[in-house]
C-alpha cells in the first residue's frame, strides 16, 4: 500500500496508455466500461493496447483538491442510489502490463455543481490492485459557471510520477464555456 503522507505529487510524462479514465478515448488504461446504474447501453471499450497513443494529456487539479481523502472506492456516501455511475479502469505501463499498488484519486463536484469544502464527500483515493484494476462508484458531476461537467483524477505509481487530468462526457452544451475543457479527455 501506498503512505499517502510520503507521496510526492510531480509533473507526470505518463503515457495515455498508462491512462485511460472511462473509455475516455485516450488509450491506454483499459478502462472497465462505465456505465449509468440501470442504463441499456454501456459505452464502447477502450482501444487496443497495441494501438500507438500520445501521452495522456495533463489538466489543472483546479482548487478543490484535497490530499487527505478516505480510501474506499464508494465516493457517494449513500447519497444519489438512483444516479449510480462507474468510473474504473485499468493502469498499465507503456507495455501495457499492470501496474499495482498505484495509488488513484478521484474528487468532483456533486450534481448541482458544488464540491464539499468541508468533508470528503465525492472525493476518495485507491491502490490498484495486483491486475491494476481501479473502479469508483460516483454519482455524474454537475456543471457549474464556467466549467463544463467533469471529474478530477490524479495517478501515481509507487515513488513514481504523478499524472493530473480530468474526464469531461460527450454531448454536454458547457464545453464551449469552459476554457479548461480539451477534447482529447472526453468520455468515448
Amino acid at each position: 500500500m501506498i503512505d499517502k503522507t510520503q507521496t510526492h505529487y510531480r509533473r507526470s510524462t505518463m503515457s495515455r496508455r498508462t491512462l485511460l479514465v472511462a473509455s475516455s478515448g485516450a488509450a491506454g488504461l483499459w478502462a472497465l466500461t462505465p456505465r449509468l446504474a440501470g442504463a441499456q447501453s454501456l459505452l464502447s471499450t477502450t482501444p487496443s493496447c497495441t494501438d500507438t497513443t500520445e501521452p495522456t494529456p495533463r489538466a489543472t487539479q483546479g482548487p478543490y483538491f484535497s490530499p487527505d481523502s478516505p480510501e474506499r472506492s464508494n465516493i457517494r456516501e449513500g447519497r444519489y442510489d438512483d444516479q449510480e455511475l462507474m468510473v474504473g479502469g485499468y493502469i498499465l505501463d507503456q507495455s501495457c502490463r499492470p501496474i499495482p499498488g498505484a495509488l488513484i484519486e478521484i474528487w468532483q463536484a456533486d450534481p448541482d455543481g458544488n464540491y464539499d469544502t468541508a468533508g470528503n464527500h465525492l472525493r476518495g483515493h485507491q491502490i490498484t490492485a495486483a491486475d491494476g484494476r481501479w473502479i469508483f462508484s460516483t454519482v455524474m458531476p454537475g456543471p457549474y459557471r464556467p466549467r463544463a461537467r467533469h471529474i478530477h483524477l490524479k495517478v501515481q505509481r509507487r515513488n513514481g510520477e504523478v499524472l493530473t487530468t480530468q474526464m469531461f462526457f460527450p454531448g454536454d452544451p458547457t464545453h464551449a464555456q469552459d476554457r479548461q475543457f480539451d477534447p482529447r479527455l472526453v468520455a468515448a
